[in-house]
């Protein structure tokens, strides 16, 4: 083969490189740059959001009113718990990928999304009780008296906690195709940017949700 055809067929070869170093931006790809980006986006929405309630209830002079009732702080602690440990596992599953160990990933990227499908699943219940089993209110939020539009109370927790739960639910969608892809064998050691871009994703989602837990729950 002359030495311009075996440069033509190395040309064409495919397969993982490492990516080039960029002045501003190191090694990162341009799919987490990418997600910096949206997450920088998605940040200034969830702000607005805590910020419009702040607003709101420091400007009211009755912000909790009669017949409305309390949140269920123990119930949320629990969920925000589930959440948190979905993080860890979501750690632990790239660090998994990274030392080849795909089996033990996709294990880990299950119980992932288990505590992100969990998450929904009571936030649905602490909403509409319909899980008695889980406690937190037999007939939920909106049985009890909490309305949307009743009150700035009710409108501004159902908006931003349901705007934080649809989050949930791309992650859990999101996290459910890496976690096929993953068991089909497409990522890899070599290979587990993907998942660390996925895992960028679900951290924001738990960080902010302890934002909103605190404000919207724990403060008085």
């Amino acid at each position: 083969m002359s030495a311009a055809a075996e440069a033509s067929h190395g040309e064409h070869q495919h397969g993982p490189i490492a990516w080039p170093l960029d002045a501003q931006f190191g090694s990162a790809t341009p799919g987490k740059i990418a997600m910096w980006i949206f997450l920088l986006s998605d940040a200034l929405s969830f702000s607005g959001l805590l910020l419009g309630y702040g607003l709101l209830r420091g400007g009211s002079t009755v912000w909790h009113h009669p017949g409305e009732p309390e949140l269920g702080i123990n119930f949320t602690a629990a969920l925000t718990f589930l959440l948190i440990c979905s993080s860890v596992t979501m750690v632990l599953s790239h660090q998994a990928l990274v030392e080849g160990k795909r089996r033990q990933a996709s294990l880990f990227l299950f119980l992932t999304v288990l505590g992100g499908a969990g998450f929904l699943c009571g936030q649905m219940h602490e909403y509409f009780g319909f899980l008695p089993f889980l406690g937190g209110g037999a007939h939920g939020l909106v049985g009890e008296g909490l309305v949307f539009g009743h009150s700035a109370y009710a409108s501004t927790f159902y908006v931003t906690t349901s705007f934080h739960g649809a989050h949930v639910f791309t992650g859990v969608c999101y996290l459910t195709v890496m976690l096929v892809n993953t068991l089909r064998g497409k990522y890899d050691g070599g290979n587990a940017n993907s998942l660390e871009i996925a895992g960028l994703f679900w951290h924001f989602v738990d960080l902010v949700w302890i934002l909103v837990f605190t404000l919207i729950y724990l403060v008085p």
